[in-house]
């Protein structure tokens, strides 16, 4: 169903994605693929429904539930836990395997001590077969942990021919400092990867996916309000989704519809930005609100701050957020954010 809330497994679930998907299927056998788009733009959907159709057996590691500054036990209970998910194609691969034991139909991996697991170990013992490791938005692995991963990462680079990583990234930016493009001193700085964007749906596709949605439930929508829903949620599929699960339950008030919409990108904001959410909360106000440049969203902060700001300050807060994927060129990716970053105090 085109509706449902949860990521597709299927093709036919899918609206539109056939491309992406058939890309991202001929670059397995390449050593680093990178997945990106912006949020609720169906980078995990279009990630399942290429695994499912593989011939091959991968694993994929969630990192969307790692928490900031995670520890070693942390990265190593998610990758137990993407482990345990393919065990009935991988567990003759992991037997064996120094810190690691097969329990069942869970994988159990030791993080400390002597016998602790080695992720180089268990690259070169996947390797025996051709395999895909899938990452879910994998710049949440920076951090002072990171670098145990990318070195194994960039040791099977060199040296495991039959595996292929996709990592996924709904903050471009940061995917792209944890892979290390522009630091030199990142095991994984230089190297060649395969990069698949997923960009928004066109107004015709929107409409069309809308349209084809609500057949599949048996209703039929005036184009009027199909419209609107586009103008309100854009191209995005996650909003698009949102908006067609709630009218088909009976809720008519678009612009409620909107209102909720627009809470849930609070939180997300504020979760975000939680580090200097008073003058993140500014910069991005003044966006909304209308400012263009880099003077004006400086004259916007000073005048709310009665202080001046550093120009150095400043630019590091436009690149932060740019590089969350919020912002680019002064405007919003997501129609939605720009109205949630009207309510930031």
């Amino acid at each position: 169903m085109l509706f449902d809330e949860r990521p597709k497994e299927r093709r036919e679930d899918l609206y539109d994605r056939e491309k992406e998907i058939e890309e991202l299927k001929r670059s397995i056998g390449r050593p680093l693929i990178l997945l990106t788009g912006i949020r609720r733009i169906g980078k995990t959907s279009v990630l399942r429904v290429a695994l499912s159709e593989l011939d091959i057996p991968y694993v994929l590691i969630d990192a969307r539930s790692l928490r900031r500054n995670y520890s070693r036990s942390d990265l190593f209970r998610l990758i137990a836990q993407g482990l345990s998910g393919s065990l009935d194609k991988i567990k003759d691969l992991l037997m064996g395997i120094r810190g690691l034991r097969v329990m069942g139909v869970e994988v159990e991996v030791s993080w400390r001590g002597s016998d602790s697991l080695s992720l180089v170990e268990l690259f070169d013992r996947l390797n025996k077969k051709k395999i895909v490791i899938a990452i879910d938005e994998a710049q949440r692995l920076r951090g002072p942990r990171s670098s145990e991963l990318k070195d194994a990462i960039a040791h099977a680079y060199d040296y495991d021919q039959n595996i292929s990583f996709i990592l996924t990234g709904s903050e471009v930016g940061l995917l792209y400092d944890f892979i290390g493009i522009e630091d030199s001193r990142s095991p994984l700085y230089g190297r060649y990867y395969v990069e698949v964007k997923l960009e928004r749906l066109s107004r015709e596709q929107s409409i069309d996916f809308l349209r084809k949605g609500f057949a599949q439930l048996n209703l039929r929508v005036s184009e009027e309000v199909l419209e609107v829903a586009y103008e309100h949620f854009d191209g995005i599929p996650g909003w698009l989704t949102f908006f067609g699960n709630a009218y088909a339950r009976g809720e008519a008030d678009i612009e409620k519809m909107k209102s909720i919409a627009v809470r849930t990108a609070l939180e997300e904001l504020r979760n975000m930005t939680r580090d200097n959410p008073r003058r993140y909360g500014l910069v991005l106000r003044a966006i909304a609100e209308g400012r263009k440049t880099w003077s004006q969203v400086k004259e916007y902060l000073e005048e709310k701050e009665g202080t001046t700001i550093s120009s150095s300050v400043l630019s590091n807060i436009l690149r932060s957020l740019e590089d969350m994927s919020i912002i680019k060129n002064y405007e919003f990716l997501d129609p939605i954010y720009r109205e949630a970053c009207k309510l930031l105090q």
